[in-house]
Formats: structure tokens, C-alpha cells, sequence
């Protein structure tokens, strides 16, 4: 296969950014940022009213010349990113970039609609699905990006992924939830997402996509409100030592559009720099083996694998 050369610039005017997770928090922010680079952007979103209200404060601010498009989507439910997936498609002839966002923390252990345990399913199986749905565009479009949020979340699961135990029933029986059952469930579905990027970019290997995940620091968001009142007030003693939004985005910006990682793929990046995530991160037959359950998991073909 003939290799393609990446652009020695990676101007993002023109291009199209397709972002989950894109209505509060750093997906918002950089959503905002990279449309007004001059890139249009595809919002996918859960909640219609506000990603609408988005999309329309992003053109006005752009002074109507960026293009928002809405896709909705339950990032739990395989069968609506199916669908959303299909929609995409159709109104996208190219994707350049594609920025796996979204995320969540379950403190009750809960089941989707496919049997599987909600934060592994929004955290790792909606970006993974997502992600091998859309492939075929991104290698059309090359050069492309993939681009996924992890977290320095990913170190507190240093016995890596407990395959044994996908659905997590065993973090969140009683005395193990107490010690932090559901936190390690979500350090496990943030070390998915670094082993995901280091798979898919030895798949994705001379066809001018690329992969890469991040870490946005402790970022003060909305993010695990529903859980509680500890949950909660958790996450107000946490704010205090937090990041911005725009901060937390600044890295997602910047693998969005500098030239400097064009020859890099399959690399986890802090603060604009590749860096080393933990040995349970780099182990390459967890990664296989990762690949190999959440094909299972999404019923995936041979005909959208690699």
C-alpha cells in the first residue's frame, strides 16, 4: 500500500471536526476554539435543546461563515450511535478529524440497553463503535485524526482490566464500592481509552490517520453531578484545585491542528507532549486483547474492521 504523506501544515480552516461530548466542559471549549479556526464542526450530542442553543451561539460568534451540524446521540446506546453514525455519512463527505470526547461515572452499578455497564459503555465502547463506523471516511479523507480523551484517572487501575469481570459487578458489590469500586471502574475505562489508541494506531499504519489521546488535568466541569450528594461534594472540594475548561482544552486544540505530531500515531500527550502512561497502558497483549472483546461487545464485521 502506497503511503500517504501527511500535509506539512495542518490548517484547520475548511476542515470538518466531528466532537462527542461537545455541549460543557472542554468539549465545549475547544469546540468553540477549533470553529473558530475556521473549521466546521459536527456536534453530537444527547440533549437537542442545548446543542442547538450551542450551534447557534458558535455561527453567530463565527459571524456565519463556520458550519455546525447537530447529530444526536446516547453515547451509552450502541443502537443510537448506529444510527447517528449512518447520519454522518450522509452529511459528511469528509471527516478530517474525529475527537472521541464524551465520558461519564456511574456511582450504581447500571446495565445498558446491550447489557453492559454504563461507564465502560459511554467510555470506551460508544468511542470505539463510533470511531470503527466512521473509519472508512477518515481513510478517504486522509490525512485524518482520531483524537481521545483519557485521563491521568487511567494509574488507579494498576492491575489493568479485569476481563473476568467486564459488567464491574464485582467493584461495585458493597465493601468494594466503599473503597472506590466505581472510581476504579471508571481509572479502567480511561486505560481502554490510552490501549485503544495505541492498537488502533498500529492498525491505522501508512493510511494517513492518525491516533492520539490526552490528558486535560483535573478540569472544573459538571462532570459526575448525577451521582449523589457525596459525588457532589466531591467534586466541589476537587474544583478548587481544578483547571478551566479552556485550559483542560488546550491540548485537545493543539492535537487538533499542529504539524509537530504528523509522524507521530498511537501516543498519549500532556500538557502539548507525548508522554508515558502506565505500564498497565503499555502493555501491547492488553491491547489485543481489548480489541478483540469490544468487537465482540459491538457485534462488529469483518467488513469495518482493520
Amino acid at each position: 500500500m502506497k503511503k500517504i504523506i501527511p500535509a506539512s501544515k495542518w490548517d484547520l480552516s475548511g476542515k470538518y471536526v466531528i466532537i462527542t461530548g461537545a455541549t460543557s466542559g472542554i468539549g465545549l471549549a475547544a469546540a468553540k476554539e477549533i470553529a473558530a479556526r475556521g473549521a466546521n464542526i459536527g456536534i453530537v450530542a444527547r440533549n437537542e435543546a442545548k446543542a442547538n442553543e450551542i450551534a447557534k451561539q458558535m455561527k453567530e460568534s463565527s459571524g456565519g461563515g463556520g458550519r455546525v451540524d447537530v447529530f444526536l446521540a446516547d453515547m451509552a446506546s450502541q443502537q443510537s450511535i448506529r444510527r447517528v453514525a449512518v447520519e454522518i455519512l450522509e452529511k459528511c463527505p469528509r471527516i478530517d478529524v474525529l475527537v472521541n470526547n464524551a465520558g461519564a461515572l456511574y456511582e450504581n452499578h447500571q446495565l445498558n440497553e446491550d447489557g453492559l455497564e454504563m461507564t465502560w459503555a459511554v467510555n470506551h465502547i460508544g468511542p470505539f463503535l463510533l470511531t470503527m463506523l466512521l473509519l472508512n471516511r477518515l481513510k478517504e479523507s486522509a490525512p485524518a485524526r482520531i483524537i481521545t480523551t483519557a485521563s491521568h484517572g487511567h494509574k488507579m487501575a494498576k492491575k489493568g482490566i479485569d476481563f473476568n469481570d467486564l459488567k464491574a459487578e464485582q467493584l461495585y458489590r458493597p465493601l468494594k464500592k466503599l473503597m472506590g469500586g466505581p472510581t476504579l471502574r471508571y481509572g479502567q475505562s480511561k486505560l481502554a481509552n490510552i490501549l485503544f489508541t495505541a492498537e488502533l494506531g498500529k492498525r491505522l499504519e501508512d493510511t494517513g490517520v492518525s491516533s492520539y489521546c490526552f490528558d486535560p488535568g483535573l478540569v472544573a466541569t459538571n462532570f459526575n453531578q448525577n451521582n449523589g450528594k457525596m459525588a457532589k461534594a466531591t467534586m466541589a472540594v476537587m474544583k478548587l484545585f481544578s483547571r478551566s475548561p479552556e485550559k483542560g482544552a488546550e491540548t485537545l486544540i493543539w492535537l487538533t491542528e499542529t504539524d509537530e505530531i504528523s509522524n507521530q500515531t498511537g501516543q498519549y500527550y500532556i500538557d502539548k507532549k507525548a508522554e508515558l502512561p502506565s505500564k498497565s497502558a503499555r502493555d501491547r497483549k492488553a491491547a489485543n486483547l481489548l480489541w478483540k472483546v469490544s468487537k465482540q461487545q459491538t457485534l462488529l464485521t469483518d467488513a469495518v474492521d482493520l
